[in-house]
């Protein structure tokens, strides 16, 4: 099993500097995929999660390339009905292809309502924009002698059947994002019957994680994968590998903008995964194959 990591490409503290620190910091601790998110337009509604400055997701990742060496880049998530779906297909062709095949293209179709209506994308009508979207770029990616897009993972996001369902039918996996592992159990059992109802192969599982260490052990059927002491967040890897995840993605942050002017406590938690996961012995295997 794989894991990545969630950095913020938003908030107070965030600036080239400080993202050219997490990607450098991340790939030197053994990681395999680091990821960002996506916002068009800081409206009310994303800035409460997502403050001012935020980093547009394709240029960050192709800048990150060329400071970066074998980490995988990616988007969760990207949503799709922000951007035409061929300019989606022409970025995401170019970013893989400039940084030797590495990109993975997290995807889903959002949530804040003031941005769809800043961006003049009618809400109502997101899931099947994002159906109709993920169509066409599929479709532009089969012009091998344009795009020139190899091999590409769409990773689909959403909690919901509805997002189960487009993972089914047009993602490689399903990325959760954020649940308990009694939850992200039960839903693999949906996953499973909605692609057997459609006799459609089941998507990789890539869940998305909270990571919070904490000194004392968290307690209760509420408490989020990824959220306890180092044991108990090493115990819900073991358990999110024995459930067939093929990636998991570590998200260092807690909703507290502030936090990215201080990345340093994220690196630890990181590195202290990082050692009790044993990834420099992963990625020297990897690398040998």
């Amino acid at each position: 099993m794989r894991i990545g990591v969630n950095v913020p490409n938003f908030g107070p503290g965030t600036d080239p500097g400080i993202l050219r620190g997490w990607a450098t910091t991340v790939e030197g601790l053994g990681y395999d995929l680091l990821m960002v998110s996506d916002h068009v337009v800081i409206t009310p509604d994303v800035a409460e999660q997502y403050p001012a400055p935020f980093y547009e997701p394709f240029t960050t990742l192709s800048w990150l390339a060329g400071v970066t060496d074998r980490i995988r880049l990616g988007t969760t998530v990207l949503i799709v009905p922000y951007r035409h779906p061929l300019l989606i297909a022409r970025m995401a062709a170019n970013l893989n292809q400039l940084s030797g095949g590495r990109l993975v293209l997290g995807v889903a179709s959002g949530w804040a309502r003031q941005e769809f209506a800043a961006l003049d994308v009618p809400f109502e009508h997101r899931g099947r924009l994002t159906d109709g979207h993920l169509d066409a770029v599929r479709k532009a990616w089969a012009d091998d002698a344009d795009y020139r897009a190899g091999d590409i993972p769409i990773w689909v996001g959403g909690n919901s059947d509805a997002g189960i369902r487009r993972a089914v039918r047009v993602g490689d996996a399903w990325h959760p994002l954020r649940a308990t592992l009694p939850w992200l159990t039960e839903a693999l059992t949906r996953v499973k019957t909605i692609a057997d109802a459609h006799d459609r192969p089941v998507p990789a599982f890539a869940p998305r994680i909270l990571l919070n260490v904490t000194e004392h052990p968290v307690i209760g059927p509420d408490r989020p994968a990824g959220e306890g002491t180092i044991e108990q967040i090493v115990d819900d890897l073991d358990r999110l590998q024995h459930l067939g995840a093929e990636t998991v993605v570590l998200d260092p942050f807690s909703g507290d903008p502030d936090e990215t002017l201080r990345p340093e406590a994220a690196w630890q938690a990181l590195a202290t995964v990082a050692a009790h996961w044993e990834l420099g012995r992963y990625r020297t295997e990897q690398d040998r194959r």
